[in-house]
């Protein structure tokens, strides 16, 4: 018995050393592609090698909101300060029992309208619609019956006036000049079909205009141990994927399409919780089927801020909706997994989803059960072990110190030297503690997630600091 276990345990060790070899070397590469092209955007900035600001797209911005009514005003507010010349926006209160309708009617001067919406996509019959132009820009509210996010924004494809739309969260900002970045691969491709841009949390940060006026890291040491995975994680795959079209993800909260062939691929998926992973692996299996020349981009220097969590048990809700949305999405198109047809999103984005992402917490969880029983039969190397995670724990606080640092330095933030020395601290922490409770979060997602898969999955939000 002590024999066979001897022998699982070493093939389970072979299998971590090349598990960890391969993520290890990916995250590397990723960063380092990922940290030369931030730096590459930002000496073309100074260079003013840019595209002309006199070109523009018509765009429609989607705003879906369920009781955002402590957040909605200021979003709207920072849409109406891009520095953008032709555009509209759009908020669908999806059945919200606040006072988001109210804010918005109240604080933009808006009246009640009979406007016909043709159904292009199928959704929750709208209640009532309510319009102003006295900002400058358009803005229209429509009151739907309540049918969850993807069906909020199916309604506002079916609104829109404009060939393409941008969708944002309710409790998001956009930066004054993201706008006209994230449509520059529109401008310079016209097989462009989609166009992903970078999310930062704008939790304890000051923005004015669209304009972050004072940046610090957030007061809670949560919130702060998210800053640093969220610019790893927007710098360790996305940028290298976008140099192959091999990006089968934009987030939800910061997102351009080509509503043309949003509509001809089907829309939205309202039964699923990962709409936005969903709606781009959808637009990849479209296009390659009808045989349609695309490319589906992603923009480093188009910034979205947005609130992240800032209590564990909120952390714990919006990972598991995020978990279970992308097992959903891999299942779903599940005949992309080594299908030539789809080349490298096949071959690679594919397959390091499906191993780094839906199946590592699996993997993690087994992996330190495993070391328990080999401790437990006393065929555990205790310093190699210890060595061992000190190396990953130490090579992965490196890479997201890396990616954080560069993303303030290109982005022309200052930094606070008492905020450096928290980031350093934090990402030990980060790394070593709160990604295996992420872990199980994940890990535990799956279980009767069917009971609660149409709903939004309420956080607590705070007010943005917006002026």
């Amino acid at each position: 018995m002590r024999d066979f276990i001897q022998w699982f345990l070493l093939c389970v060790e072979c299998f971590f050393i090349l598990y960890m070899v391969g993520y290890a070397s990916f995250l590397f590469l990723s960063v380092t592609v990922g940290s030369s092209d931030l730096y590459a955007s930002k000496r073309r900035n100074l260079l003013k090698n840019e595209l002309s600001n006199d070109y523009y797209v018509p765009v429609s911005i989607i705003v879906p909101a369920h009781n955002e009514g402590v957040t909605i005003e200021s979003t709207v507010r920072s849409l109406l300060a891009l520095d953008y010349k032709l555009y509209e926006i759009i908020v669908v209160d999806d059945g919200s029992t606040d006072d988001t309708a109210q804010v918005l009617r109240e604080r933009f001067h808006m009246w009640r309208v009979d406007r016909p919406i043709q159904r292009r996509i199928p959704c929750q019959p709208e209640e009532e619609v309510y319009e102003t132009r006295a900002w400058g820009v358009p803005i229209t509210l429509v009151r739907k019956r309540n049918g969850g996010k993807a069906d909020a924004l199916n309604m506002g494809i079916n609104v829109s006036n404009y060939p393409y739309f941008l969708c944002m969260d309710a409790d998001s900002v956009l930066q004054h000049d993201s706008l006209e970045k994230i449509v520059r691969p529109v401008l310079e491709d016209p097989t462009v079909v989609a166009v992903g841009g970078s999310i930062r949390p704008c939790n304890g940060a000051e923005i004015e205009n669209g304009r972050v006026v004072r940046y610090r890291m957030p007061q809670k040491l949560l919130a702060c141990m998210q800053v640093l995975e969220y610019d790893r994680s927007f710098l360790a795959s996305r940028i290298l994927f976008d140099k192959f079209n091999g990006n089968i993800i934009i987030s939800g909260a910061f997102g351009l399409f080509l509503k043309s062939v949003v509509i001809a691929a089907g829309g939205y998926d309202h039964t699923t919780m990962g709409e936005d992973m969903e709606l781009v692996v959808k637009l990849h299996v479209f296009c390659r089927e009808s045989g349609r020349r695309y490319r589906i981009r992603y923009v480093t220097d188009a910034i979205c801020w947005t609130q992240v969590p800032e209590r564990l048990g909120d952390l714990c809700k919006q990972r598991r909706r995020w978990h279970i949305g992308l097992f959903q999405s891999m299942m779903k198109y599940r005949n992309i997994m080594a299908n030539p047809k789809y080349g490298a999103v096949s071959f690679v984005s594919y397959f390091y989803f499906l191993l780094y992402e839906l199946f590592s917490p699996y993997i993690e969880v087994f992996g330190l059960l495993t070391t328990l029983l080999a401790f437990a039969v006393d065929l555990i190397n205790l310093p190699f072990m210890v060595l061992f995670f000190g190396i990953y724990v130490v090579y992965t606080a490196i890479l997201s110190l890396t990616a954080f640092f560069a993303r303030i330095h290109t982005i022309d933030l200052r930094l606070y030297p008492s905020d450096a020395c928290k980031a350093v601290g934090l990402c030990v922490v980060e790394v070593a503690c709160l990604r295996f409770v992420m872990a199980w979060v994940r890990m535990t997602a799956l279980i009767s997630y069917r009971k609660k898969k149409n709903t939004w999955g309420r956080i607590e939000r705070q007010k943005i600091e917006f002026k």
